[in-house]
């Protein structure tokens, strides 16, 4: 392991809520939930003030309602999260060319490797550096953990939160995590928990006291040494650049259990254009066309397919999931369905008349009249206006949706850097009002990452970074 604290693991704060409070002025300091509203949706992200009431991530959306009936519910604008990731993953590759990203808003980076740091002192400047730089240029805060290796990297990121910065001085982690749960340690779940504390083992520091072969005994060869050198403090697992996708793939879970055939089959050709798009998007084709079908009784079925070469053919991966639909009973009704595409490569081995009839097909299914006939049939859907998305009003410009129902849409008309706003209501119809692009969370302007630290109250989160150095003493 290495002799100073020169990995980093940043974490942005509750990243999806902070956003939205970021970019809406009323919700500012309030409880926000960001996930899926329909009967079965679940909690991507609560904000700090909704956490106060017990919601957390994964947790049915339900339960979050009944335990903050007034907190602010809203859809994700996974676009425009991705975004602000990329302006935080631009900083990250700054500090080095060793940047390992785990999520949009999660990754660990090897100081040492860009020359960033060396020891304990540079180490921490260059976390209050990024801090600093993150709340500039997005207006959000992230914490920081630093370390010797990537395990306690990762747990100093959640000591430091919420904004904060802790940093673990090399010769201190086995002190500092004796008396924590053994939960902490990663692999470490509810079944591993329970098995251990049946066993008088709850904490890591009795983890290393039990000893290496009571531990294989209780969890097996390769879960025990695992788990005996974490509580050691062992960890040489090296920061990775780049972690090579090994599957595309989309999957919508239903309000309502979807029962007509037919329908299912509409629903697998569309995900299955969602996927080939989002593999276009990654300049990827694949082999091997998955298809996973969760029915009524929560049972989860999975079929695969593998051509004979790489294909992103929109038509080849729609023939081929509906050939193993065809291999499935979803007599009882299906309330999942996902498509998606592994055996990835950067390049297509697609017969020429093949690649033309699926170019054909797809510029077919895009015309309106292509639509199949059970669907024509039905009377025009109102236009959907998901709660917290961005709109624009001829007259009143710029805003968000506050909800909508019974033909009529609220809109709180406010940006990011306005006052909390006014709330206006129309009809759903209303020809003046359009979808928008969320605005920049922070105006473009002269300053530079690292000029403006401090924040602003309007940027969301505490004015003034808080930094940490745990150990003894």
């Amino acid at each position: 392991m290495r002799t100073a604290p020169t990995i980093l693991h940043l974490d942005m704060d509750a990243f999806f809520a902070s956003v939205e409070q970021a970019s809406k002025p009323s919700l500012r300091g309030k409880a926000v939930v960001v996930g899926g509203l329909g009967p079965r949706g679940v909690v991507a992200t609560a904000s700090y003030e909704a956490r106060v009431f017990g919601v957390h991530s994964a947790m049915p959306m339900g339960q979050a309602r009944r335990l903050a009936p007034n907190a602010a519910y809203l859809v994700p604008r996974f676009g425009f999260y991705r975004s602000i990731s990329e302006q935080v993953m631009r900083l990250l590759g700054a500090l080095s060319p060793l940047v390992e990203p785990l999520s949009l808003d999660e990754a660990f980076v090897d100081l040492e490797a860009g020359g960033a740091a060396w020891d304990a002192e540079s180490a921490r400047l260059a976390g209050t550096k990024l801090r600093a730089d993150i709340r500039a240029v997005t207006g959000l805060t992230g914490s920081v953990g630093l370390a010797a290796s990537k395990m306690l990297a990762k747990i100093a990121s959640e000591e430091a939160k919420p904004d904060g910065l802790v940093l673990i001085p090399p010769g201190t982690e086995r002190d500092l995590l004796a008396p924590m749960p053994v939960r902490t340690l990663p692999g470490v779940g509810p079944a591993t928990g329970d098995h251990l504390r049946r066993a008088g083992i709850t904490t890591v520091g009795e983890l290393a006291e039990a000893g290496e072969d009571e531990l294989v005994r209780l969890l097996g060869r390769a879960h025990g040494h695992a788990l005996y050198a974490m509580a050691l403090a062992r960890d040489e697992r090296p920061v990775v650049a780049e972690r090579e996708a090994k599957s595309v793939s989309v999957e919508d879970t239903y309000d309502v259990d979807i029962h007509d055939r037919v329908r299912v089959g509409v629903e697998v050709r569309r995900l299955a254009d969602r996927c080939v798009r989002r593999l276009r998007g990654s300049g990827l084709s694949g082999r091997t066309i998955v298809l996973k079908v969760r029915r009524y009784d929560f049972s989860t079925l999975t079929r695969s397919e593998t051509l004979r070469g790489p294909t992103d053919d929109p038509a080849v991966v729609r023939e081929a999931a509906a050939r193993l639909l065809d291999s499935v009973d979803t007599t009882g009704g299906v309330r999942l369905l996902g498509v998606g595409v592994s055996g990835l490569a950067d390049y297509t081995q697609e017969d020429l008349f093949a690649q033309a009839a699926g170019e054909r097909a797809d510029e077919h299914a895009e015309e309106p009249d292509a639509e199949p006939v059970e669907e024509r049939q039905e009377p025009p859907a109102e236009r959907r206006w998901p709660s917290g998305h961005d709109v624009r009003h001829a007259e009143y410009g710029h805003g968000w949706v506050q909800g909508s129902g019974l033909g009529r849409v609220t809109v709180r008309f406010e940006t990011p850097g306005s006052a909390p706003g006014r709330v206006r209501t129309f009809p759903v119809d209303d020809p003046d009002l359009e979808p928008a692009d969320p605005l920049p969370l922070v105006p473009a302007g002269p300053r530079r990452p690292g000029d403006a630290g401090q924040g602003t109250p309007d940027a969301g989160g505490p004015v003034g970074p808080a930094e940490v150095t745990s150990g003894p003493g």
